[in-house]
This record gives structure tokens, C-alpha cells and sequence, in this order.
């Protein structure tokens, strides 16, 4: 496997040494629309498998060029959703596989934003679902940790677990400090803006809704000593596509942002800088939600200044194999003194970067096959599940009534 890995930030640049220690492709092409960038990534690991170019993510037919040039199997999109629809084509129109962790965006209803669906995140891309299909190439979309991994729980979950499912509810909460900021993300502020912001969806009685944004405010008890997190709705793929695959109820994604947080995120919401239109100071054109990242410090650098634990996971709720009521909560943590130690990353990008590291080497060998537009529960949960446990980074599972939200 010959891989072109688009995006050298803060997952795409934990990629290279996650992918440094396996075994199951040949070369992987690091591109960043800055060489000096991918070339740094690749400077890490010092391993003849990697090698750096520069490339416009945005530029379609050069990234459909390169895909040719350097005989790439897989485009691997480590970048921003604004730049899922080109690499996606690109990757269509050179007949290589493809793979991402953010689908294409969507876009409010005009009318009544935050009751029902307009352009919903992955639309555009199962729009060319039959292309895929007809190529014989896969798209594995949203192949993340959320999305991704908390698919693949869901997955497991409906296999293995649960002879019904009522309710699915995916639940992301950390007690990360970052020192010396008063604000800081973990993440990109771009991607983050772009979630937070948007009509939250629902899956619910057979079709999907909207609600307003941080609504259903509820706590959640995380493991592993992170403890009791106040969750509000966000817009995230997972509902746009556990329903796609496996038949439930109900889905939702909720995340802890923090009082603070959230209040930041209404403060520049109010003031127009969350908007990606630009707009004219003295003779420059800037989009205030470019202005807004390029303010705030590169997430994949704070991992010297970070302390504490994140967790990814999934509450299932329903009837079990054996008929009786259940509620699972299945989740990876993982501890930013760990990844820092052992791969010089920060938690949550890590935590970001292994799972379509996993889900390629599970594709390599022929455990995971397909074509058409699919997403993570399509594939058996087992091999993934067991290989991530082979890259250090096991996961668990929480049984018991105290996983179950408590709404405030």
C-alpha cells in the first residue's frame, strides 16, 4: 500500500510516527500546502518509507496529479473539512482508495435552522456514492475517533451486546488543563467553530432533526478519574451515520465543552467572527474565522503544557442478548503524560491520529474490503478492536446504571 497523506497539522503530523512503528504499507507521501511543514513531520521519524511534497489540498487536479505521480493506493484527507469535497474527487478521479475524519460540511436549513436538516455533514459525498460503487474503489468516511472509533463501538455494540437498541448516545469529555493560556483549544478552532456553532442533529423516529446549538445540557460520569462532565448537543457526523448502517432509535453527540468554553464560542458568534465570509480591512480581504485560528496557539504544540486525560465513547442503551434492559458506556481514554512520552504528541490529537492508522493496516490486509461510500460501521468492530489493542492504546467497557446522563 502507497499512501498520500494530505494535511501535515497537528493529526496529520501524530500520523507519521503512530504509522513509523507498523509495517503494512510501503511509502507514505507526506503533503502540506507548506513543504517545509510535511517535511518536519517526516523529519521525525527519519524513515526512508516517508517522504514530503508540497500540495494545495484545494487544488483538485494537482492532488489527483500527485495521487498518479507517486503511485498512491489510498489518499489519506489529514486536513480540514473545507477540503473533503476536492480530495475526494481527486481520489475518484484517480482511482485510488480514500479516506477521512471529517465529512463534507453542511449547511443550515434556510428557513427553520434549528428544526429541520438542510445540506447535511456527508451529503455531498454520498451523493457519489454510486461512482464509488461502480469504480470499485471505498471511501471510508469519517474514520476518526468521533467519527470513527465511536462508530466502530456502535457497531460492536449492535453485534455483540444488544438484541435491540433504543438509544446511542456518543460522549466526549476530558479534564485537560492547558497552563499558561486563559484559552486554548486542544483542537482546531476552525473544525471546533464550525461543530459547536451549527444546528446540533438528532436521530429520531426514523429521521433526522435539528435543535439549537449547546441545548440538552446533561451530566456525564467519564472513567478512569475524569469524573462528572456537563455535555450539550453538537453537530457531529456519527448521527449523520450510525443510522445509515444499524437500525436504533435514537442518536445523539454530546460533548463537554465547559461554561467557559461555550461562552467564548457565543461571544464570537454574536460578533461575526465565527463567519468563514470574508471581509475588507483597509485593503486586505480576511475571513474573521481564519483571523480567529491564526490568533490562538497550534494545538499540536500544547502538549508540553497540557495535563490530565481524554475520553472518546459510546452509551448504548436497549434490550441485551439475553433480553434484559442494558446500558453499555464503550470508550478509549488516553492520558496526555502517555502520549507525549511515548509518541511527542498531545492526547487529543493522538488520540485522532491512530484510529485511521488502525482502519489502513485493517484495509492493507484484506480484514475490512468494500466500495461505495461507507462509513466505520460497515466493517466487523473485532479486527479493529483487537489491532487497537496491539497498538498500545486499549480500550473498555463501563456496565452499570451510573453511565446512564443525568439531565440538569
Amino acid at each position: 500500500m502507497r499512501i498520500l497523506l494530505v494535511g501535515a497539522g497537528g493529526v496529520g503530523s501524530a500520523v507519521v510516527p503512530i504509522a513509523a512503528r507498523r509495517d503494512f504499507y510501503e511509502h507514505i507521501v507526506v503533503a502540506d500546502s507548506e513543504q517545509s511543514r510535511a517535511a518536519a513531520a517526516v523529519a521525525r521519524v527519519a524513515d526512508p518509507r516517508f517522504s514530503a511534497i508540497a500540495l494545495d489540498a484545494a487544488d483538485e487536479a494537482a492532488v489527483a496529479a500527485a495521487l498518479r505521480e507517486h503511485r498512491c493506493d489510498v489518499l489519506f484527507n489529514a486536513v480540514d473539512p473545507r477540503f473533503t469535497m476536492p480530495l475526494f474527487r481527486a481520489a475518484l478521479s484517480a482511482g485510488a482508495h480514500y479516506l477521512d475524519m471529517a465529512m463534507s460540511l453542511s449547511k443550515p436549513h434556510p428557513v427553520r435552522p434549528y428544526e429541520l436538516t438542510g445540506v447535511k455533514l456527508g451529503d455531498e459525498q454520498f451523493a457519489l456514492d454510486d461512482r464509488w460503487r461502480d469504480s470499485g474503489r471505498l471511501a471510508l468516511v469519517g474514520m476518526g475517533v468521533e467519527p470513527g472509533l465511536a462508530d466502530v463501538f456502535a457497531r460492536y455494540a449492535a453485534d455483540h451486546l444488544f438484541r435491540e437498541i433504543e438509544e446511542i448516545g456518543v460522549r466526549d469529555g476530558s479534564n485537560l488543563v492547558v497552563d499558561g493560556y486563559d484559552f486554548a483549544p486542544t483542537f482546531s478552532i476552525w473544525t471546533t467553530i464550525e461543530e459547536c456553532l451549527n444546528p446540533p442533529v438528532i436521530w429520531e423516529n426514523g429521521d433526522w432533526h435539528t435543535t439549537e446549538p449547546f441545548s440538552g445540557a446533561e451530566v456525564f460520569h467519564f472513567p478512569e478519574g475524569i469524573g462528572p462532565v456537563e455535555c450539550v448537543n453538537v453537530e457531529h457526523e456519527e448521527v449523520l451515520l450510525v443510522p445509515r448502517f444499524l437500525d436504533v432509535k435514537r442518536v445523539t453527540f454530546k460533548y463537554g465543552l465547559g461554561e467557559e468554553f461555550i461562552g467564548v464560542l457565543k461571544t464570537l458568534h454574536k460578533l461575526g467572527l465565527d463567519t468563514t465570509d470574508k471581509v475588507k480591512v483597509g485593503g486586505i480581504e480576511v475571513s474573521p474565522r481564519d483571523l480567529v485560528a491564526a490568533r490562538l496557539p497550534d494545538p499540536a504544540g500544547l502538549g508540553e503544557r497540557m495535563r490530565g486525560k481524554t475520553c472518546a465513547g459510546t452509551w448504548v442503551k436497549g434490550t441485551g442478548k439475553d433480553g434484559a434492559p442494558r446500558e453499555v458506556y464503550l470508550y478509549h481514554v488516553v492520558d496526555n503524560a502517555w502520549t507525549m512520552d511515548e509518541y511527542g504528541s498531545q492526547a487529543v490529537v493522538w488520540q485522532t491520529a491512530v484510529h485511521p492508522v488502525v482502519a489502513l493496516e485493517l484495509l492493507a490486509g484484506g480484514q475490512w474490503a468494500g466500495a461505495g461510500v461507507l462509513g466505520p460501521e460497515a466493517f466487523d468492530a473485532v479486527p479493529f478492536l483487537n489491532l487497537l489493542k496491539d497498538y498500545g492504546s486499549p480500550w473498555g467497557v463501563r456496565e452499570d446504571t451510573a453511565a446512564e446522563p443525568i439531565a440538569v
